[in-house]
């Protein structure tokens, strides 16, 4: 068992370790939020109340109390607890903790408990090590990482583990964490009186972003570099708490679940009709750095799937923003892309066209293929006469209203059902016209 986890000594947490670490919970009581996992009778809970821990995958934002998890457990438990940094450890020292854990089972019959922090760091080669340990129950896992798992760890040991996402702290809660450092004067500010205005504690809560150890680094910073007044009091301001957390943390890796999730809720407020929300997901993304060309694609197929033929004019704008994306670059192509969100969040909607096509694909996919009609085939090479190739076509043009009654392969309403949402009302009025002179005159051709 390493110190990070021992029984510390109080005193010296006070004196060497930053407040977030001061801080850190000692049991369940003392832990803030994920109300969905350690609520009274959730499982995680009872799981760690009753000493009866399995393998577990603790995945969640960074600050969102995963390895206070972790040490709570190491506190509670009569099971050996070993600790690994997937950062700095390897395969010789993964080896080693497991070769120890054996002997002792051997021996006493103690569990090991092995806390492995950053476990998507880890390699595949790494985690298959811990396979027949986790299976024989010579180990068991607890694994922290902020990446999702399912992408980042290997299935056999997912299949071996339970998983819990943990979320991130709401600002309220990270008012309470705020507010204990300041009244605990074993392990918050032993040497000053602290004052945290109202102000400055909403500051340092919103502008954490869920991130409980900001928020104390902050709270932390604030603190050391203020003077007390003539009554030896620390006063943190807002003023104060501006300058100890100056820019909000975007949480958003550009490769991961962030990029998924963000890239979802834009296409989905868009879909929705809800341009407020399509606005914030896409400053997001900009304010983090995501490639604005990626944005403006899904803006472009945002306008063919749910907008389509209810505004065709949707496709043109984004495609329009698309290119000026290319053209000029950032900062300006948050304009244009800007003004495409909102045009097609606000257009009518209508998924009909792409509806249809899924129709025609199920059906080449899972029925018999059509064959062409004799007399759509390509008629424009020698010999193609003599085969009977375009016979009997009848060329629109040159008919009334370019229509004419000719069967195309497939019976007339088979897959597109036009909306009476925007521009599509004109096309199923026209569309019922055309459809309406073929019901009353049959087809021509065989």
């Amino acid at each position: 068992m390493t110190d990070l986890f021992e029984g510390e000594d109080e005193a010296k947490l006070a004196e060497d370790f930053p407040l977030a670490r001061r801080m850190t919970p000692r049991d369940l009581s003392e832990f803030v939020g994920q109300e969905r996992l350690l609520g009274d009778g959730k499982i995680l809970r009872r799981a760690i109340e009753s000493d009866r821990i399995r393998s577990l995958i603790l995945y969640g934002p960074p600050g969102s109390g995963k390895t206070a998890l972790a040490r709570i457990v190491a506190r509670r438990t009569k099971s050996a607890f070993e600790t690994l940094n997937a950062v700095t450890s390897g395969v010789k020292e993964l080896r080693e903790l497991i070769a120890a854990a054996k002997q002792r089972k051997r021996v006493s019959g103690k569990r090991t408990i092995v806390f492995i922090d950053e476990i998507h760091r880890f390699n595949r080669t790494q985690q298959d090590a811990l396979l027949p340990d986790v299976e024989s129950g010579s180990i068991i896992l607890i694994g922290a990482t902020t990446q999702n798992p399912f992408f980042s760890v290997v299935a056999p040991l997912l299949s071996r583990s339970q998983i819990f996402e943990l979320e991130p702290l709401s600002e309220d809660e990270i008012e309470t964490v705020l507010r204990r450092a300041v009244q605990d004067k074993e392990r918050g500010f032993p040497d000053n009186e602290v004052e945290l205005t109202d102000d400055a504690l909403k500051h340092l809560a919103r502008y954490s972003n869920g991130d409980a150890r900001v928020a104390l680094n902050g709270l932390e910073i604030a603190v050391l570099t203020t003077a007390p007044n003539e009554d030896g009091t620390v006063v943190v301001t807002r003023e104060v708490a501006e300058e100890s957390i100056q820019k909000k943390a975007v949480v958003y890796d550009g490769t991961g679940d962030d990029h998924y999730d963000t890239i979802s809720a834009f296409i989905k407020s868009m879909r929705g009709s809800d341009p407020d929300s399509a606005l914030y997901w896409l400053a997001k993304m900009l304010e983090a750095g995501e490639d604005p060309r990626f944005i403006a694609r899904r803006i472009a197929i945002a306008a063919a799937e749910d907008v389509g033929n209810a505004d065709p004019r949707a496709l043109v704008v984004a495609n329009a923003a698309w290119q000026v994306c290319e053209f000029i670059g950032m900062p300006e192509a948050q304009i244009p892309l800007a003004q495409a969100t909102v045009y097609v969040a606000t257009a009518p909607k209508s998924n009909a066209s792409y509806v249809a096509l899924g129709k025609a694909r199920k059906d080449v996919h899972e029925e018999g293929t059509v064959p062409v009609p004799r007399h759509l085939k390509e008629a424009g090479y020698p010999g193609s006469k003599r085969l009977g190739r375009g016979e009997g076509y009848l060329y629109p043009h040159d008919h009334e209203g370019a229509v004419v009654e000719q069967f195309y392969g497939v019976e007339d309403g088979r897959y597109y059902s036009p909306t009476n949402r925007g521009y599509e009302t004109e096309i199923a009025r026209r569309l019922e016209e055309i459809r309406k002179k073929i019901r009353e005159n049959p087809p021509r051709q065989d």
